[in-house]
């Protein structure tokens, strides 16, 4: 009936225009997925060790070569890979051999719903694959790319993280100490003291006896774990202030800035200028996004109410800006955003005071984006020289 035979559709298109290539990392081997062009729908697979940078690069030219000999023509070699442990050094290695490589956020590629997925390194490369082709082609929201930060940026945010592990590491010791004379009848001994070592000779036990000889030891031992932390903790909040402090003849930095404002100290500058503004954003749901601090909708037919942030941002960061919320409140009782906190609050009877925290600090949050990139003075906002 038709003067023509239709011309057979493939499934996946054949003409890419380069080789759109997968990796999944792990510590013992490294699964490349490729998929390349006049191979009709094949993903091919191979894997080489981990670490095997050179290997990997080989594979990569083999199968420019393969392309190459099939069409007749030269094709570019396009990569992803999901963050992780492996963090950002793979990425910078191919960009600096000239191939354009992309990190993706694992949470944001879709899977199956099933309640019982297969799940397996082959399935995720292939899901890689497809992922990568559809961000290619332009597809609106079919992933989120990672920004990878630059070494000095990354290096940078170290400080804030090593006090938070020292201070932790500092509280175990403390608690420690404190279980073990809490055994013993003895609850007023503060192992921070200057005199904690001088004091340690001087106590009873609750018997009246004096401190067993092991476990005075063991105490001292303990003491000696906290002054090195004590110092590594010196050392690192020195660092931390270097880092921050203004320098003549330079724009400020976003944590010079922060630390103007009352209610923001060298800590809590230091980590929102580390933790996030460094980096660019096109816009305050971004900003909001990036820290967790974005409302979840559930929408459905008759079904509408919200499920909370949505917690799949930069943890540390989420957690720094409820304390500073509540600290706003404190030190800037006259700011317009306090003004609203405490409008709301009674607006609903004193209740959901948790919930409306948060919320503060989203707006929180994006007005200190908005004062450090745009200059926007935080309305009602005092500085500390004021």
């Amino acid at each position: 009936m038709l003067d023509h035979q239709p011309q057979e559709q493939s499934a996946i298109r054949t003409d890419l225009g380069a080789v759109f290539v997968s990796l999944e990392l792990s510590r013992s081997n490294w699964l490349i997925t490729s998929l390349s062009p006049g191979a009709g729908e094949k993903l091919s697979k191979h894997s080489v060790s981990a670490g095997d940078v050179s290997g990997l690069l080989g594979r990569f030219a083999q199968l420019q070569q393969r392309a190459a000999a099939r069409l007749d023509r030269a094709f570019p070699i396009i990569v992803v890979q999901e963050a992780g442990l492996d963090g950002f050094w793979i990425h910078r290695v191919l960009k600096g051999e000239g191939i354009e490589s992309h990190v993706v956020d694992a949470a944001s590629v879709l899977t199956s719903r099933r309640r019982r997925r297969a799940k397996t390194d082959r399935i995720d490369g292939e899901t890689l694959v497809r992922t990568l082709m559809a961000y290619k082609r332009g597809e609106p929201r079919v992933c989120s790319m990672v920004r990878p930060p630059t070494p000095e940026e990354e290096d940078r945010r170290r400080i804030c993280r090593e006090r938070k592990t020292l201070v932790g590491e500092r509280i175990e010791h403390t608690n420690r100490i404190k279980g073990l004379l809490c055994a013993q009848g003895i609850f007023d001994y503060d192992p921070l003291r200057r005199n904690a070592r001088a004091r340690l000779d001087e106590l009873e036990t609750g018997d009246g006896r004096a401190l067993p000889a092991r476990l005075k030891a063991q105490i001292g031992r303990e003491l000696d774990r906290l002054d090195i932390l004590q110092a590594q903790l010196k050392a690192v909040e020195a660092e931390r202030d270097t880092l921050i402090a203004p320098v003549d003849d330079q724009a400020p930095t976003p944590a010079v800035m922060l630390a103007q404002l009352r209610g923001i100290g060298p800590q809590i500058a230091a980590i929102l200028w580390s933790e996030a503004l460094y980096r660019p954003f096109g816009n305050r749901r971004q900003v909001a996004a990036y820290a967790g601090l974005a409302p979840t909708p559930w929408k459905s037919g008759s079904i509408d109410h919200e499920q909370g942030v949505s917690k799949a941002g930069n943890p540390r960061l989420r957690t720094t800006m409820i304390q500073v919320a509540w600290l706003w409140t404190r030190h800037q009782p006259a700011s317009a955003l306090t003004l609203w906190f405490h409008e709301r609050v009674q607006r609903n009877g004193g209740r959901m005071r948790k919930s409306t925290i948060v919320a503060l600090a989203r707006k929180l949050l994006v007005a200190f984006w908005k004062y450090v990139t745009s200059g926007v003075v935080i309305e009602g906002a005092v500085t500390q020289a004021a």
